[in-house]
Parts: C-alpha cells; structure tokens; sequence
C-alpha cells in the first residue's frame, strides 16, 4: 500500500509550517509556500495538484492582517474567498479531501457561552467575512471537507502574542494587557497533531479547535511571564484602551463538541500546552 500523501498551503505560515516539518505520522508531507503556489490562480492550483496528486490537502494558506484587512477588502476577500475556492475545486477535480482552516472571527464575539460549531455565524470584521466566504465556497464546492476553526494561535514559527510578550519582558518593567476579550489559545504543535489525526479519518464536517480552557489576554500574559520565570507586571486594562481598526471579538472562546461526538482527542489544557512550548 503506497504511503498517505498530505499537500499543506500556506507553508510559511505559522501552523503551515507546524504541519510541513511534521515527523509524527507515517506519511509524506509536501508544504507549498506562497512563491510555489498562488492560490489566486485557479490554473497554478489546477497545475500543482495535478502534480503532486495528494490524498488530502490541509489548506492553511490565508490573508491574516486583520486591522490590514479592513482597508484591503478585495485583497482579503480575492485571498481567504477566491482563493479557497480556486483550492476547493482543483482539490476535488483530483478527488482528494480538503481540510480549510478557519477561525473564531467568523461570530461576532457577544456570546456568553461557547461557540458551537453549527451555531450562527456573524462576522463582524472584514478578515471574518472573508474567511466565512472561504467556509462556504468549500462547502458548495467540494463534497469531503473539514473545516476547522480555531483561535489565538501560537508556536514555534512567525509572529504571536507570546513571542510578542517575551519580546516586550526583555525591553519593559511593566506591561498593560486587555482583560475584556475571553478566548482559548491554540498550541500549532497540538493543532497540528489534532489535523493530522482528523484528515485520515472520514468524519467531515466542521469542528472548532483549541487548548481546552477559557482566559483572558490578561490571564494568558501573566501565564507567559510566570511559566517563563519573567519578573515582569503585568496590569489589566480595557479594548477600549487600545482601539484598532478592525474590532476584537469580546467572547471567542468555542465548544469542541465535533471532536467529543466523533471520538478523537480533545487538545490538552491551554496553561499545559504553554509549558510544553516555553519549555521546548
């Protein structure tokens, strides 16, 4: 039986990359960056798929400057929209399976309780229309798909609030962190492993996933300077402290009922996970 072939997109991206120098499965794992792939061209997806004939493809190429979107709305829809639906279609015309990484950003962030995954969308930011779009274009357009949301990722690779944090814990005494935005933060290395157990099964459909447990940006920056033995203070403050152009979602935080129902593994507890990646 030949080997399970896996195409990742987005391949510089943080969890692109995650995905691309991935060890832990016995399968062969191909990660096209934007300079291989233009995902804005439906014949270079065409091209490429045909190509490389992956059994499945973990699509995690996207437009991801959230306050940029804001006054880049054809950029960001031509991207996280045209994009994934050039990908849905060259995927199914080689009739692989199609994993399309989503997010939080697709509610409107008033929730009080957790997100699930079949609950009504509201976007209320240019980044969250076009990655909803993206979802429905993979919907209409292929016929076996995961789509899996996620939040407040971070890792090993590219910019993220806890790289940003043990940067400014080397410059600053005393930082100001919001503590009015509830989310999850989501581990790539765990994310990665979540994916990679999905895309060989058949259980489509959408799923949300992150760490499991709830924090504030507050919390989550105290977390970091205390696993990481910094001395900084850290104070709360409110969103409306540090305005910015696209509005934060005040409630993210997203029920993981799909991994429960279909029996595959919760991610671990959001503080564990932190630990294994300051520690590694």
């Amino acid at each position: 039986m030949s080997r399970l072939k896996i195409v990742v997109t987005g391949a510089n991206g943080q969890l692109g990359k995650e995905l691309s120098q991935w060890s832990n499965v016995s399968a062969d794992i191909i990660g096209l960056s934007r300079d291989i792939l233009d995902i804005k061209s439906l014949s270079a997806c065409r091209k490429i798929f045909s190509h490389h004939r992956p059994d499945i493809v973990i699509h995690c190429a996207a437009y991801t400057a959230v306050d940029q979107a804001e006054s880049e709305s054809d950029e960001a829809f031509r991207v996280n929209a045209v994009g994934t639906r050039n990908v849905a279609i060259a995927v199914r015309e080689i009739g692989a399976k199609l994993c399309y990484i989503s997010t939080d950003y697709v509610f409107d962030g008033f929730g009080v309780t957790p997100y699930h995954e079949y609950d009504i969308t509201n976007p209320k930011t240019v980044y969250g229309k076009s990655k909803l779009a993206g979802e429905h274009l993979v919907q209409t357009l292929h016929d076996r798909y995961y789509i899996v949301r996620t939040s407040w990722v971070y890792g090993k690779f590219g910019n993220n609030f806890v790289n940003t944090m043990l940067k400014l814990a080397e410059e600053k005494s005393e930082l100001k962190v919001v503590s009015d935005q509830l989310g999850s933060p989501t581990y790539t290395y765990d994310l990665a492993e979540f994916l990679i157990e999905l895309v060989q099964t058949d259980y489509f459909g959408i799923y949300h996933a992150s760490n499991t447990g709830v924090c504030s940006w507050f919390d989550f920056a105290k977390a970091i300077f205390e696993e990481s033995g910094h001395k900084t203070i850290v104070t709360a403050c409110s969103t409306e402290e540090f305005p910015r152009p696209a509005p934060r979602p005040a409630y993210s935080v997203m029920e993981h009922s799909g991994i429960r129902m279909n029996g595959l593994k919760l991610l671990r507890p959001w503080r564990e996970a932190l630990n294994h990646y300051l520690n590694s």
